[in-house]
């Protein structure tokens, strides 16, 4: 009787999910990777549980994008006057950029953009010889109020519950103090002084690279960007047109909207201070126009120096008028001048703002305090455009159907069997 030939064993049925790896390979491939002739060397792994497995991916995504962030940070930190001057010259241009549209309709832009830039710094530099010159003018006026003012507080100190005293001798041992405490430490104060010599001269560099990149953004922006956009693959650049589109929105609104913002605040700020005969109006107004820059300190910064120098001069009702006038003018500007202004160009939260400065002002100091709110509105903006938006979740809906659920079941628990 003839040997029969023994039937091939046959092959065992495997899952698709453990042949994911194998798709869209030839045969040769996946003989090769033994899923033939031997598939229980090679498959997908089922054993580990797949919310371990989601968990994984996401946690090596996030590391990749921290460090990611890390090595911006640490490349921005190595060339951070360079990084200023950039983000200078932006605000420039974002504040000039319609003054020169404007002008460039009755004159060539190459002579509307040094016109604008040359008339932008002397309203500057005015602005900054009135201040001075107001200064220096009030100025031993206003030490002589100052010491009678401190003079009052100490008397009113000395007669309240607390019974706070503080006599001349006092003053006289703080100061002697002090000069001792200075000629102990002259070395290091004359080493910080060399070295804020230096920051003079990084802030004057800083100023230079900037004003000459704002010519070049002022004159030739567009260009540059389409230029910069013509050298990246043809399938990524409608969405780096459309992100660089609502990231200059974005930030030029922020810019505008916040030197219109703090204009007016200082505006506002001077007509108060002038009515109730507080002197250094002036400076004081540009003093609350820098702080309407610094987002949630600058404004109760600039108020609070402000009622010192009311306090001082004209007494403690003053100085409470003052901090009264100044707060009615930071709630106009919350709720009329900004939603007006910068509208839906910049829609934070108040606690996303509280925390991107803090956050900045950890990382970068004042400097991250000032730069942290555009940048975090900027990534906001571009991050909104491109991303894929799935539909709202009716919550309360599934708050109803929950409850609905519960009480089904605590009627069939309460049933007899």
């Amino acid at each position: 009787m003839a040997d029969r030939e023994e039937p091939a064993p046959v092959e065992p049925e495997r899952s698709k999910a453990s042949l994911r790896h194998l798709a869209g390979a030839n045969p040769a491939a996946k003989k090769v990777a033994g899923a033939r002739r031997n598939p229980s060397v090679v498959g997908y792994d089922e054993t580990t549980p797949r919310w371990l497995r989601s968990a994984a991916g996401w946690s090596w995504r996030l590391i990749v994008v921290v460090l990611a962030i890390s090595l911006v940070f640490f490349a921005t930190s190595r060339v951070l006057l360079l990084f200023m001057a950039v983000f200078v010259a932006l605000v420039f241009t974002a504040v000039l950029r319609p003054v020169v549209n404007v002008m460039s309709r009755v004159m060539p832009r190459g002579l509307a953009t040094p016109l604008a830039m040359i008339l932008s710094f002397a309203v500057f530099a005015g602005l900054l010889t009135y201040v001075g010159f107001s200064v220096g003018g009030q100025w031993k006026d206003l030490g002589d109020q100052f010491n009678t003012g401190i003079g009052t507080i100490l008397d009113t100190l000395a007669k309240s519950p607390l019974h706070l005293t503080v006599t001349a001798l006092d003053v006289q041992n703080w100061l002697a103090s002090g000069q001792q405490w200075v000629s102990q430490n002259s070395g290091a104060i004359a080493s910080q002084a060399w070295a804020s010599v230096g920051s003079v001269g990084e802030v004057f560099a800083t100023f230079a690279l900037a004003t000459f990149f704002t010519v070049f953004f002022l004159l030739r922006g567009t260009e540059m960007w389409e230029w910069f956009l013509n050298q990246l693959p043809t399938r990524s650049r409608e969405s780096w047109f459309l992100g660089g589109g609502a990231a200059w929105y974005t930030f030029s609104g922020y810019t505008r909207g916040t030197f219109i913002v703090a204009a007016s605040d200082a505006l506002l700020a001077m007509i108060i201070l002038l009515i109730l005969g507080v002197p250094l109006a002036a400076p004081l107004a540009v003093l609350v126009f820098i702080g309407a820059f610094i987002p949630l300190v600058g404004a109760p910064l600039a108020m609070v120096i402000a009622m010192v120098v009311a306090l001082a001069a004209n007494g403690f009702v003053n100085a409470v008028l003052v901090g009264a006038g100044i707060a009615l003018i930071g709630q106009f500007e919350g709720h009329v001048l900004q939603p007006i202004v910068m509208g839906r160009q910049v829609s934070l939260h108040p606690v996303v703002i509280a925390v991107g400065v803090t956050a900045g002002t950890l990382v970068a100091g004042i400097l991250g305090a000032v730069i942290a709110v555009p940048l975090i509105g900027v990534a906001w903006s571009v991050f909104s455009l491109l991303r894929r938006k799935d539909p709202p979740t009716d919550f309360a809906q599934l708050d109803e159907e929950l409850e609905t659920g519960e009480e089904l079941m605590s009627e069939g628990d309460g049933e007899p069997a």
